[in-house]
Order: C-alpha cells, then structure tokens, then sequence
C-alpha cells in the first residue's frame, strides 16, 4: 500500500512582520493589477474627484506664496534705497519712506494663502483617509469571507504566517498607499510643475541655472541606488539567519542549557551577528551618502542661482523679492522629483501586495455538487459509508471500497501507526475533503446533498491540539452552543473534571486564558476543550486523541466521565493507547492510509493480525512495524 499523501504545506514567502529594508517586490501584472485594485474606488468617484481638485488647489497656494512674500521684501528694499537716495540729496527724514501699508496687505494675503493651504489640505487627507479606509475595509472583508469559502486544501498548502501576512501586512500596505500615495502623486506633480512655472516666469536664465544640478543628482541617484539595493539585499538575508537563530535558540532554551551547549550557541551566534553588521554597515554606509551628495549637489546649484540673481538686482533686471523667491523655488524643485522617485517604489510593492491579496480571491471555492443518489427512507443507521473511495489530488486513492454501518449510539475507535490515515477518515466525515466515489450518508441522506454547516452542526470535535481563544473561561465552554444554560455548562464541567481545578483560581470561570492559554496547565486545557464539546450536546462527538496530553489519574476520570456522556451518543474516537477502545462497538486499523482491518476488539485479537501486534506491542515494550 502506498503511504498516505497529504498536501505539502507551502511555507511562507518572507512576507511577515517587519520591514522591508529598501526591498521592494515587483508585480508581475503591474497594470491589471493597479485596474483591478482601483475598481473597488468606484463607487467613490465622486470623493475622489473632489480630493484631487482640493490637493491642486492646496498645492497651488502653496507654490504662490514664496513670490506674493518676496513683494514684502522688494518692498522694503525700495523704501530703503529711495531713502538712501534722499539722504543723499541732503533731504531729511525721520524714517525711511518704506510703505508699511501695502506690507500689511501682502502680509495678511500671505496668511491667508497658507490657511487656505492647510485648510484644503487636511480636507483632502480627511476624505482620502475614509475613502482608502472604507476600500480596505471592504477588500478585508471580501477576503474574510474567501477564506471561509475555500476548500480546506488551501490550509493544508499555506502555511498560517503566509496567510496572517497577506490578511494583515499586505492589507495594511496597500491602505497605507491609497490613502497616501495618490494625493502625493498629483501634488508631487502639480509641485513640480507650479515650481518650473514660476520659477521660468521670474527668471529664465536662472531656471536654466537651477535645471543644470537634475542631471547630476539622476546620475548619483542611478549609480549609488542600485548598490544600495544589493547590499540591503544581503542585510535582509543576514537578519533573516539571525532572527531564525535567535528564535530557535529562546524556543529551545532548556533543550540548550540541558545539554551545555550555550557556549555553541553563543559563538554561533556571533558569527551570524557578525554576517549581519557587515551586511548592514554596508547597506547603511551607502545609503547614507546618497542624500548628502544630493544636498551637495543643490547647494551648488543654490550657490550659482544666488550669485547670478545678485548680479541681476544690482543691474535691475530681476528684483530682491523675486530673487528671494527664486532661491526659495530652488529649494523646493528637487522635492517633488525625490517624491515621486520613492512613489515609484511604493506603489511597486502596494501592487504586489494587491497581487498577494488577489491570488486569494482567485482561488476555487469549495464545490458543492450534488451526489445524484437518492436518500435511503428509515435509514436503521445514523452514519454509512457506502463504497468509500478517497484520496487527495494529485495522489493514489486510499480507499478503494469501503463499507462502514455505525448505529445511533455506536462508539467507532480509528487505530494505527502514526501517518496512518486517521485524520483522513474525520476529515471525510465532516467534508473537509470529499470522496472520490460511493457515498457518506447521515440519517440516510448522502452527506453531499447537506450544506456544510448543516453537517457539522451535527457534530463536535476534540482535537489532539487545543484550541482556546482569549477570553474567560465560560466564554470559552460556551463557544459551540450559546444558547447553553448555565446549568448544562456546570453539569459538562463537573463531568469533564473541569469544574475542581476551576474553582480553584482566583477569579473561577471569570479566569481570563491568555493568549495560547498558557496561564493553564496542558492537561487542563484538554480538559476544557472536552468540556466544550459536551456543552455542545452533538449529535456525533468526535475524540481526535482527546486524551494524549491528560495524566493517567485524570485520564481514567475522564473514561469514566465519557462513559456516561457518551451514553446513547455516537462517536468517533482516534486513538493511540488502545486500552481506551476495547469497549468499542466498532475499531477501524488503518496503516500507511488505508484500512487493513474491521472489527471489536475480540475478534481482531481473534485474527492475530495487524491490531493484535499493535495491541501486544504496548504492553510489551516491542513496537510493532
């Protein structure tokens, strides 16, 4: 028999927390993507357009003011070199003839322009941010609703971080930009074209000054950039090695200490931190020098537009106010072009992350076919399995016909090796996978004919792994069932041996479980999740090594405690220590996926077959292969 294949698990794409270092990830369908992305704005349209018209208009002040505020300075240039002129002529004065009047006037429109500014500014950041929000919002929402929808394969080939990143981190980028980045990319724009304009319409020749450094900064941007990208390339991978070392390590703090083995670990450590701070120093160092240079670079610029402008109000070409705002300008000009250049990189990784968020959306749903068999009336069975046939995608079948009668109140115990297949034949039952031929039928009707959450709202489950979330204790008993009273609750907890050591902490079932419960012991949150499932008052229970992580003491109360809740119950029970299923009225074996024997307890003790080694080798210390 060939072993069982489950789907390998995918892991994730180092899309987790954490940034990105100068990373950026390219899309791979930039335009449709971006099309696809900005088709969940459309019903904000009209917002839209009214944020671009108040991000041109903020823009526009802004960009006039610098000239408008050099009239002050001409102004009172003129005021004091017309009263030099007259002292000259020996006329005498008290003050300079400077005309305060009209500065109070240019001055109050000055205030003004930058109040309209901000004013239009924080209008359009106010819109953008509930337009973006509400986009998000809705992309977030359709994608919680996707992960209900596809089939449990796709938990099974994507590991948890991969998913938490594209549900958290990616949503988070791409909010980040629509609420940003789009404004920013009209203003960078309007900025940069506005500043050209005035800046051509107080001085050509200083325009052609001040345009002379664009080139100059493209070329250290082209050269030193690219260097930058590798080397953060190689700081990322270093602090990738790092953070895995130094995660395992902490992890396995006690396995560490228990064998003496700190001393490897640090010296491993520190050549990992070594790795890293060469990596990092580099990627910092040349980084770092790009904006100095650019700073450089401007200043020269700066330095020449100052001398010619100089040269032209002593020959009265130019005015000191505008020169005053020409300089201005200058400063200003490379702005929008750095912004834009970042945008770039930006909007690069957005997509990707949209591209992330998308390939979700475009997974199949699950399939809901039905089987075309007719329902079996007065069905004497609660649960049959008819000509099974089963295997994942891609694999051999597992079952090729298998037959299984399970009457109301039957208890079926599942056994084998570990890697046997025993999950798979739950996983059938609650549709987690479907079959691949004949037919499960509950009640007589063929379980692909029922809604998925019709089935399973006949069923409860155990797991080997706990699952609590946080929140107190009763919250966490009453999760299956809501409508529980609190009689039922106290009845399963006292059953379940749940209620003593409950009572015991200081705030009972008000107990708030920590994250991962880890304010409780192992044992104890078994114990709870078991309590969970008979609150529930399923129809079917399943036991999927519900009992692996329970001391013996305990575990013989809670056989005891089974015993009667499962009285007139049926179940399904996985199980490793087979002591615990010799009551059985049915016990399943499976090995490397498939069954191999059926039957109680006596009568596989009877064959002397695989069960029999199984059962013998965990009294005698032998395994069983």
């Amino acid at each position: 028999m060939a072993e069982t294949k489950r789907p390998q698990q995918r892991m994730g794409g180092g899309h987790g927390p954490g940034p990105r270092m100068g990373l950026v990830e390219k899309p791979k369908n930039f335009w449709g993507t971006t099309m696809r992305l900005l088709g969940y704005m459309k019903s904000r349209l009209v917002g839209i357009g009214v944020v671009l018209l108040l991000a041109i208009a903020a823009t526009i002040f802004q960009i006039r003011t610098p000239k408008v505020l050099g009239q002050v300075t001409t102004e009172i240039f003129k005021g004091y070199m017309k009263g030099v002129a007259q002292q000259k002529a020996g006329i005498q004065m008290a003050e300079f003839p400077i005309d305060f009047d009209k500065i109070k006037g240019i001055i109050i429109t000055v205030i003004f322009m930058y109040l309209a500014s901000a004013v239009f500014s924080f209008l359009q950041q106010f819109i953008m941010t509930r337009i973006s929000q509400r986009t998000v919002y809705d992309l977030r929402k359709e994608l919680k609703h996707k992960m209900k929808t596809v089939p449990i394969n796709y938990y099974d080939t994507h590991s948890n971080g991969d998913v938490m990143s594209r549900a958290v981190n990616d949503m988070d980028n791409i909010a980040s930009t629509l609420q940003q980045s789009l404004t920013q990319i009209v203003t960078s724009t309007v900025t940069f074209i506005g500043t050209l304009w005035m800046m051509i319409s107080i001085s050509g020749k200083m325009t052609l000054i001040a345009l002379i450094t664009i080139p100059l900064s493209l070329v250290v941007v082209g050269i030193v950039a690219p260097k930058s990208q590798k080397f953060f390339a190689g700081q990322q991978k270093a602090l990738g090695l790092l953070n895995d070392q130094v995660e395992e390590n902490y992890a396995g703090q006690v396995i560490v200490k228990s064998f003496n083995r700190e001393e490897t670990v640090m010296q491993n450590f520190e050549v990992e931190n070594q790795k890293f701070y060469d990596a990092a120093w580099k990627a910092q160092f040349v980084s770092g020098i790009i904006m100095p240079l650019m700073t450089f670079i401007n200043n020269i610029g700066y330095v020449f537009v100052a001398i010619f402008g100089g040269l032209a109000v002593s020959n009265g070409t130019v005015s000191l106010g505008d020169v005053q705002a020409f300089l201005q300008y200058t400063q200003q000009f490379s702005q929008p072009i750095s912004q834009l250049a970042n945008l770039a990189n930006t909007i690069q990784s957005t997509i990707a992350s949209a591209e992330r968020v998308f390939e979700v959306l475009d997974e199949p749903d699950m399939t809901d076919e039905p089987s075309g068999m007719p329902a079996v009336p007065d069905d004497h069975n609660k649960l049959t399995m008819d000509h099974v046939k089963f295997g994942y995608d891609g694999a051999d079948l597992l079952m090729t016909d298998y037959n299984l009668d399970v009457k109301e109140g039957q208890m079926v115990a599942i056994v084998g090796p570990t890697g046997a297949g025993k999950t798979t034949v739950i996983n059938m039952l609650e549709r987690f996978y479907d079959v691949k031929g004949g037919a499960i039928r509950l009640d007589g009707v063929d379980t692909r004919d029922m809604s998925r959450e019709d089935l399973r709202s006949h069923f409860a489950m155990v797991l080997q792994d706990t699952w609590l979330f946080t929140g107190t204790i009763w919250d966490n008993l009453k999760y299956g069932r809501e409508d529980a009273t609190d009689d039922q609750i106290l009845a399963a907890a006292k059953a379940a041996h749940v209620d003593n050591f409950v009572r015991q902490l200081p705030k009972g079932y008000d107990t708030v479980l920590n994250e991962e419960a880890s304010n409780i012991s192992q044992g104890q949150r078994q114990l709870l999740t078991i309590a969970r499932a008979f609150v529930a008052d399923p129809e079917i229970l399943i036991l999927d090594e519900a009992t692996s992580s329970v001391d013996t003491r305990t575990e013989v109360h809670i056989q005891h405690a089974m015993s009667r809740l499962l009285k007139d119950r049926t179940s399904f029970v996985v199980a490793h220590r087979l002591s615990t299923i010799r009551d059985a009225d049915n016990i399943i074996v499976m090995n490397h996926g498939s069954i191999v024997e059926t039957g109680n307890h006596d009568q596989l003790m009877a064959k002397n077959g695989f069960y029999a080694d199984l059962y013998n080798s965990q009294f005698s210390g032998n395994v069983a292969i």
